[in-house]
């Protein structure tokens, strides 16, 4: 390996998902991490997975141990994006359940101090988000929007509010390793 990879991961969330593929499309040496929902969002939206195919390597969600994560021990990845994130999910993170490959991830990433960014899909009470026929307006559970701040309090975590947040974030966090 000559130097450490960005893991990405994809959850069941369309938020502005065509964005962020679009920006993880302009790094270099991301690999693609997608949860079975996430599968299923991005075929939603038409981004076919074969196309990404020939810009990253992508792992899927088919093992109950989710193997991949062992590679954060071996220093492959210096960061961990998931982006964008179901309230679910965020939910998991903040609960401590690591039961799918994504939720592995973030685990694994927190115990290795791999710094990490997450854009959740649930940010304010009211708001703008991306369907399949395009913008709708949602209306967040206070529940969900709890997770979301208290998941800003974690460790190695940084939680960002939009496309734009994420791009910042990656830029600081690329400027940090030169």
């Amino acid at each position: 390996m000559t130097s450490p990879r960005i893991a990405w991961a994809v959850t069941g969330s369309g938020h502005y998902i065509e964005e962020c593929i679009e920006y993880m499309l302009t790094l270099d040496n991301v690999d693609l991490y997608l949860s079975q929902a996430g599968e299923e969002v991005l075929k939603m939206y038409g981004i076919q997975i074969n196309d990404l195919r020939d810009k990253v390597r992508i792992y899927r969600d088919k093992a109950a141990s989710a193997p991949p994560v062992g590679l954060f021990y071996k220093g492959y990845y210096h960061t961990l994006i998931v982006a964008p994130t179901t309230s679910n999910t965020v939910a998991k993170f903040v609960l401590g359940i690591a039961d799918s490959l994504v939720t592995n991830l973030y685990s694994q990433a927190g115990k290795c101090r791999i710094p990490n960014i997450v854009y959740p899909c649930d940010i304010a009470p009211e708001m703008k988000t991306t369907a399949p026929g395009g913008e709708v307006m949602v209306y967040p559970r206070k529940i969900d929007l709890e997770a979301t701040e208290k998941l800003r309090s974690f460790e190695y975590t940084t939680v960002v509010e939009s496309v734009d947040e994420l791009q910042l974030a990656m830029q600081q966090r690329l400027a940090s390793l030169s």
